[in-house]
């Protein structure tokens, strides 16, 4: 771990002891070593003292940068789980973060441009119109076209302090996975697919064709408009887009006062993630409140504009099916068959009991039956499938928690513009019809032609795998113990290392926070000698 990444981690620490964070959980729920660590910190002093616990999280956050940030915004859109001061303090961390430098902009845009802004551009203005948390936004207008546009540009810095941050976050899943509950969380694999995604949002050439693709995709739609990117001003860190005049997606004054059909534009925004998750495999995974505008025309025909595509989500063609399947099967209030998708799809432990899993899903819906389906949260109701499925082995695919997000962003949307949105009644139909169309003899034919040229590559190899596979089910038959020896030593081995490695971690941390307590370095000292020497025995555990 670097020195960098150090001192992030007592950053943070003394972060979460200043805002007095830990008083957000339940003391029955607060970690032991979490409660030690709060307690040995004694000596900093508190912030923001006479503010609610709401707005000092949303403080914290936004002191500790655009990793935690982007963490608050996912939060203030979970009303369904979060008390309503909460979600609206998150909120605010959409839209208020400071700015910075407006002549360190400048310069990376220049940077990027390769000449001045001049050349290209016409009345920059240096003030930013926006300010978010990986990066902020200039208007000019466009001189080849005389065309009003907007300057995303990074954040300077930004990817060293990401980059600190996940390292922090990797160690941290390491140790979760000691118990067998982390185990089953996945937390090493969850935080490295948010490693990519994250790092993917800060190439701005990613997002550029992001939005490319989003557009071609719902060209002349009356129901989403993306704006158009000038790629060939596209870079690592600038982004050239048409500037848009809509409303904000929040402003629920001023598209009442333009006469918004709110009923309408809530259904739109359904229909629009349906649309994009199973017409197109290609859906906006970051559809926050700040992220969407409503047109100004047409308000009796309401057109939604989606801005900033850093995030997208696909799914595999099996997984589309099955989470239509999954849907449907909720509507129709059919438990068992529902429990059988989770088995077939292999989401969950194969040795799980069909019946157990039945009774645990019926336990959990069955009370929501009797409820006006207006009342029902659709993007809760999965959150509670996955935890009940969890129970019995599931392990939740990266895409998957993309999926839920953006569902609970939309659904969570949808209600505040229209507080009776019926989002069942709005999907059912579009899912049904998809569910036809996957199964006509013409879809069937064109995935069949689809797979022919693979399974013609893979046919000769198969008597030689089928003699492997037989071979090998007759020495397990023969001597299970002797095959699974070594699997069985090499877990051993992987459970030791790891647990001299967040040994050493724990140790390392613990060094830097002593750093402020006492007037020498040594005890400072000899902790970091004690955790470089259990990181060096957990890399020769490791070791064959």
């Amino acid at each position: 771990m670097s020195l960098a990444a150090l001192r992030r981690g007592a950053t943070i620490l003394k972060t979460l002891r200043q805002y007095q964070l830990l008083e957000l959980l339940p003391r029955q729920h607060q970690p032991t070593l979490l409660r030690w660590l709060d307690r040995s910190l004694f000596f900093l002093p508190r912030k923001a003292k006479e503010q609610p616990a709401p707005q000092r999280l949303k403080l914290a956050l936004q002191q500790l940068g655009p990793v935690f940030i982007k963490f608050g915004q996912m939060l203030s859109t979970r009303r369904d789980l979060l008390p309503d001061e909460l979600a609206d303090s998150l909120a605010l961390l959409q839209d208020q973060v400071p700015p910075f430098d407006p002549v360190l902009a400048i310069a990376q845009i220049e940077h990027a441009l390769g000449a001045p802004i001049a050349e290209y551009f016409d009345d920059f203005e240096p003030t930013p119109l926006a300010s978010a948390s990986v990066a902020q936004i200039h208007t000019a207008t466009l001189r080849s076209r005389q065309q009003p546009v907007v300057l995303k540009v990074l954040r300077p810095g930004i990817h060293s302090v990401i980059r600190s941050d996940l390292s922090l976050m990797a160690l941290a899943a390491k140790v979760v996975e000691f118990s067998r509950h982390g185990r089953r969380l996945r937390a090493t694999a969850v935080v490295e697919d948010y490693r990519r995604t994250i790092l993917a949002e800060l190439d701005l050439t990613r997002e550029a064709d992001n939005a490319r693709q989003l557009r071609a995709n719902f060209l002349d739609s009356p129901a989403l408009y993306v704006p158009e990117v000038h790629h060939e001003y596209s870079h690592p860190q600038l982004m050239v887009m048409e500037r848009i005049y809509g409303i904000p997606v929040t402003d629920l004054d001023a598209l009442r006062a333009q006469g918004t059909d709110m009923k309408k534009l809530a259904e739109r925004g359904v229909e629009v993630f349906f649309t994009q998750v199973f017409r197109d495999n290609f859906f906006h995974a970051d559809m926050h409140p700040g992220n969407i505008f409503v047109s100004r025309q047409t308000p009796d025909d309401p057109q939604y504009i989606g801005i900033d595509c850093g995030i997208v989500g696909r799914l595999s063609e099996q997984d589309k099916r099955d989470m239509a399947a999954i849907f449907l099967a909720f509507f129709n209030h059919d438990y068992r068959q529902l429990a059988q998708i989770f088995l077939s799809t292999g989401w969950v432990d194969a040795q799980a009991d069909l019946a157990d899993f039945e009774f645990a899903l019926r336990q959990v819906f069955q009370p929501l039956e009797n409820k006006p389906l207006s009342e029902i949260s659709f993007g809760h109701v999965l959150v509670q499938l996955f935890r009940t499925a969890h129970t019995f082995g599931m392990v939740v695919k990266p895409q998957l928690v993309l999926l839920e997000k953006t569902l609970l962003y939309i659904e969570g949307l949808g209600r505040q513009l229209y507080p009776q949105l019926d989002l069942w009644a709005t999907a059912k139909p579009y899912l049904e019809q998809w569910m036809l169309a996957q199964h006509s003899p013409q879809n069937q034919w064109k995935r069949l032609k689809q797979s022919a040229p693979r399974f013609a590559e893979q046919l000769p190899d198969l008597p030689e795998l089928l003699h492997e596979n037989l071979m090998l089910g007759r020495n397990l038959l023969a001597n299970p113990s002797q095959v699974m020896e070594k699997y069985v030593a090499l877990r051993r081995r992987q459970h030791l290392s790891n647990w001299f490695l967040s040994a050493g971690g724990v140790l390392v941390i613990s060094s830097t926070i002593l750093v402020g307590k006492t007037v020498t370095i040594w005890p400072s000292v000899s902790l970091i000698f004690l955790g470089l020497v259990a990181w060096g025995i957990s890399w020769r555990i490791r070791q064959p």
